[in-house]
């Protein structure tokens, strides 16, 4: 190019510009140049590959849980052999079912593991037994409660042996003092997973003599716990059992080093019954409504279809994005069409947020979106999980997943039933009460984190308009617009919300203008004038990140952890996200932790006071009921007065009510 740059067939724009970046392109030129002449005083012999250290590298890559390193060198067993005075090898002798209940009832106290339709049993202080065990027998294991048992995950159990004849629902399940695996989530909560020989590394330095490499441990459903599909690992089970009742002792040690007895022994642990129950409750499902509100979905998916269709001018594969992008963005000429890598228009929902206002075709994709995302997802995604022998569905609820301490529901996800729209708050009518004098009591708490997020930061503006039971939107707007609450908008009422959920996640101005639909700026001064407003929310955003910096972690009101390695990472993005988490964690683990408190002690009483109601499910902030129509009053009042009185604020907590045949009605 500078060679004759002014032969260069180029307009005389492009020219002088190239004339006057000369010297950079020749500086970008040598700056991307390697340099081949700096000086190495380097012996290529020192570069030459030495074997592994293989047992040091088994230990550390069993404790990260790198399992397919593990196989994929080859190291199965090298973690064993690493230090041989760490290595859990436990002994046990064959007995029959008589004398390992004398054994366990002898000792009060007794690990154990149910493996291939045997019982293991480690009394405290004594041998470890084993026993072939019939479901009968498991019954009473169970049953007994002169025997503290150790296990791990025993919420499973609990589900299980309602298969043995034990009545879950009326049974007291208070012989279970020690979860090994839900005491590794409180301990911490980041793990993807909790096998048992990761935990051995993890708490007591030391491996399993024989270690399956299983991902799960053999702590499996009961259901199939007797069949032959699940064979006996033999001194592998001896080992696991010897390993629980060792992680127990530790980690008990640990859990009251970290001030969360409470928090393990009072909430968590008594949770698991309760979670238990719920899930074998199950929530009853109207499959007649649920067909109807089907055909009345594919009626409509067949109109929207048929506009869209008339609207191009041919018929194409809506549900394909390579097809619709050709359609909008080179047939209709629409803006924003941007190609992905793959070479097909993007049509995700950002860019078509941004066109749907002006372009009616737009609007009537996106609608036709929903209605088939309402139909797969929950039509046809419910009627495939609704239990036939019971009409209801049993979702998985999840004690040890999130970082925050929140339950989350699986199988299917009956936390994430839609809300924002009215056709998707229709799903909610499928959900009723069993029968006629039945209904569902609806228990919402109001505000729970800005409630919380006013009690934590201390700030006495905030505290001040919760303890006046004024509105908090209304009152930030009016503090944020200077003007009198009387004088709030529903638009300024509706930004201040934004603000107020907003902050509580670390928003920044562009996400938030992008909320509100505003200018940056605009967002900015919002954002700005909050804070300086509600000073002790301001205060609190800024130490609580520094205090997480110098601990590695944040804590809940009742001691629960997270930790934020994030606060530590190299790259910006990862520091910040930490930073949000931060300010966020002690706020949403906090409403976990109330909640959680709630659901045991609203379960509880329900069952002192001999009624027949019963906690059906749990959604984040709201707790929901089944009753007879004559315990309405009765359920009511003690979910109001359990859940108002669950943890004690600087502010109070407040819990809307409502009850109705169906999940709809009481919204």
């Amino acid at each position: 190019i500078y060679k004759d740059v002014d032969a260069l067939d180029v307009t005389p724009g492009v020219r002088k510009k190239l004339n006057d970046g000369r010297d950079s392109a020749y500086l970008s030129y040598e700056l991307a140049t390697i340099d081949r002449d700096v000086p190495i005083d380097f012996e290529f012999e020192a570069a030459a590959a030495e074997e592994y250290d293989r047992p040091r590298l088994a230990a550390l890559f069993t404790r990260l849980n790198f399992r397919s390193f593990i196989q994929k060198l080859g190291l199965d067993g090298a973690a064993a052999s690493a230090e041989p005075s760490k290595v859990i090898s436990g002994s046990g002798s064959e007995a029959d079912f008589a004398e390992l209940m004398s054994a366990a009832r002898k000792a009060g106290r007794a690990a154990y593991l149910i493996r291939g339709g045997k019982l293991y049993v480690k009394p405290r202080n004594g041998e470890a037994l084993c026993a072939a065990a019939d479901k009968t027998q498991l019954r009473e294991f169970f049953a007994d409660g002169s025997i503290e048992k150790v296990g791990y995950d025993i919420k499973e159990d609990i589900i299980a042996v309602s298969d043995f004849g034990i009545d879950v629902a009326e049974t007291e399940f208070n012989s279970m003092v020690f979860d090994v695996m839900l005491a590794a989530y409180i301990l911490d909560p980041t793990q993807s997973s909790y096998p048992i020989d990761t935990l051995c590394m993890k708490y007591l330095s030391a491996a399993l003599e024989n270690d399956s490499g299983e991902e799960a441990d053999p702590q499996i459903s009961m259901t199939s716990l007797l069949g032959e599909e699940a064979a006996d690992n033999g001194k592998a089970s001896f080992d696991r059992i010897f390993a629980i009742e060792a992680l127990a002792e530790k980690m008990a040690e640990e859990i009251e080093k970290n001030g969360q007895h409470s928090l393990y022994y009072d909430i968590e642990l008594p949770l698991t019954e309760v979670l238990a129950r719920i899930q074998l409750r199950g929530m009853y499902v109207d499959k007649a409504e649920l067909t109807d509100f089907g055909k009345m979905l594919d009626e409509r998916i067949s109109e929207r279809q048929a506009q869209i269709y008339a609207e191009v001018g041919e018929e194409f594969n809506i549900n394909s994005p390579k097809q619709l992008g050709v359609i909008l963005f080179e047939k209709l000429g629409l803006p924003y069409g941007k190609k992905t890598k793959k070479g097909t228009y993007s049509t995700n929902i950002d860019i078509m947020e941004k066109l749907r206002d002006k372009y009616p075709i737009v609007n009537m994709v996106l609608e036709y979106r929903q209605l088939t995302k309402l139909k797969s997802t929950y039509v046809i995604g419910l009627s495939n999980v609704v239990n036939q022998n019971t009409g209801r569905i049993h979702s998985h609820f999840n004690q040890m997943v999130t970082n925050t301490g929140r339950l989350s529901s699986t199988e299917p996800n009956l936390q994430n039933i839609p809300v924002r729209t009215e056709l998707g708050r229709e799903i909610r009518k499928m959900f009723i009460a069993e029968k006629d004098g039945r209904s569902l009591i609806d228990a919402d708490y109001s505000q729970i984190e800005l409630r919380v997020l006013a009690h934590i930061a201390d700030d006495v503006a905030m505290k001040k308009a919760f303890l006046d039971n004024e509105d908090i939107h209304t009152q930030t707007a009016a503090n944020v617009f200077n003007i009198p609450p009387e004088e709030v908008t529903p638009l300024m009422r509706s930004r201040a919300k934004a603000v107020n959920f907003g902050i509580v996640y670390g928003i920044g101005a562009f996400s938030l203008a992008q909320d509100i639909g505003t200018s940056r700026v605009e967002a900015q001064r919002y954002i700005d004038d909050y804070l300086a407003h509600y000073s002790g929310v301001a205060s609190y955003m800024k130490n609580v990140v520094e205090r997480a910096k110098e601990d590695g972690y944040i804590t809940t009101v009742l001691g629960r952890r997270r930790y934020l390695p994030e606060l530590k990472a190299s790259s910006h993005l990862m520091r910040a996200f930490g930073e949000r988490v931060a300010m966020n964690a002690p706020i949403q683990g906090s409403a976990a932790d109330i909640i959680k408190i709630a659901m045991v002690n609203v379960d509880r009483r329900l069952k002192s006071e001999g009624l027949s109601a019963k906690l059906i499910l749990q959604v984040h902030d709201e707790l929901i009921v089944e009753a007879p129509d004559d315990e309405v009053d009765a359920a009511s009042r003690i979910l109001k007065e359990e859940m108002e009185n669950a943890y004690k604020l600087s502010v109070p907590l407040v819990v809307d009510m409502n009850s109705g045949k169906s999940w709809y009605d009481t919204k």
